[in-house]
C-alpha cells in the first residue's frame, strides 16, 4: 500500500523534477493564456496558484499584470520559485489542507491535476475549504483535473524512459477509487539502492467536485473538456476543467 504521504518525498525529489522536466510547457502556457482571455480578469487583481510547483505558471500570470501568490508543499520547489519573486509575485511553502489567507483573492487556480493526492476525502474537503475561504465574495476558482472516464479507457500499463542516464521503469494500474503510477528508478551514478515511488490520484468525477465545492459555498459555473476550453464530454474529453464561483 502506498504511503499516505508519498507526495512529500516524491515532489521534493531530484528525480521527480528530472522525470517531468519535459512536460509540454508550450501547451501549458497556451492554456493559461486561453483561460485568462476567457475570464478577462482586471489588471492587478489578486490570484492564488495552489500547488504552484517551481512557479513557472505563477510567473506567467504575474507577467500578464496580476498580483500572484503561489503555494506548494514542496520545500525544494518553493526555494527555487522564490528566486523569481518580485513585488507582484510571492511564494510560500504551505499545505493546501490548512487555512491560508482568508477573503483575499479574486481568483484561485489549481492546474494540471495537482489535486487528488490525499488519503481521505476529508483531507480533500479541507483543501477545497482552504481555497474557498481564500476567495473574496464571488471570487472564481478554476481546477484542471484529469477526466476519469477518459483515462480509465486509455491507461498505458508499463514502459521505460531514460533521461540523463537515469532509467525510470513506470507501471500504471487502477482500482475502483484511484489511479496508481509506480516509478522505479535506476541511476548508475548513484550507489544507493533503486528508488521506488508510487503516485496515487483519486478518481474524482464531476459529481464529486460539485459536491465538494457546494459544501464550501462554491457553485460550478462552467466545465470544459480540454485546454482549448472545448465542450466537456464524459467519455471523449481528456481533461475536466471546472470553473466555480464563491456564492
Amino acid at each position: 500500500m502506498p504511503d499516505k504521504s508519498w507526495y512529500k518525498d516524491w515532489f521534493n525529489s531530484h528525480y521527480y523534477h528530472l522525470l517531468y522536466q519535459h512536460r509540454d510547457e508550450e501547451e501549458a502556457m497556451a492554456f493559461i493564456k486561453t483561460l485568462i482571455a476567457y475570464l478577462k480578469p482586471p489588471c492587478g487583481c489578486r490570484m492564488l496558484d495552489v500547488a504552484c510547483g517551481k512557479g513557472r505558471h505563477s510567473k506567467a500570470l504575474a507577467d500578464m499584470g496580476f498580483d500572484v501568490t503561489g503555494i506548494d508543499l514542496s520545500e525544494a520547489s518553493i526555494a527555487e520559485a522564490k528566486a523569481g519573486e518580485d513585488e507582484h509575485l510571492h511564494f510560500y511553502q504551505h499545505d493546501m489542507r490548512l487555512p491560508f489567507w482568508v477573503n483575499y483573492f479574486d481568483y484561485a487556480f489549481n492546474f494540471f491535476t495537482s489535486f487528488g493526492y490525499f488519503r481521505t476525502r476529508r483531507e480533500h474537503d479541507n483543501a477545497i475549504r482552504t481555497i474557498a475561504q481564500s476567495l473574496q465574495h464571488q471570487g472564481l476558482f478554476v481546477i484542471d483535473y484529469l477526466n476519469v472516464h477518459y483515462v480509465e479507457e486509455r491507461l498505458q500499463q508499463s514502459f521505460i524512459t531514460t533521461i540523463e542516464d537515469v532509467a525510470f521503469h513506470i507501471t500504471k494500474w487502477q482500482d475502483e477509487e484511484h489511479f496508481f503510477k509506480q516509478i522505479q528508478i535506476t541511476d548508475d551514478s548513484n550507489k544507493t539502492p533503486k528508488h521506488l515511488y508510487t503516485e496515487r490520484v483519486a478518481k474524482f468525477s464531476l459529481g464529486d467536485f460539485t459536491d465538494m465545492l457546494s459544501y464550501q459555498n462554491m457553485q460550478v459555473q462552467e466545465v470544459f473538456g480540454d485546454y482549448q476550453l472545448g465542450h466537456y464530454d464524459v467519455h471523449t474529453s481528456p481533461r475536466m476543467i471546472i470553473l466555480a464561483k464563491k456564492k
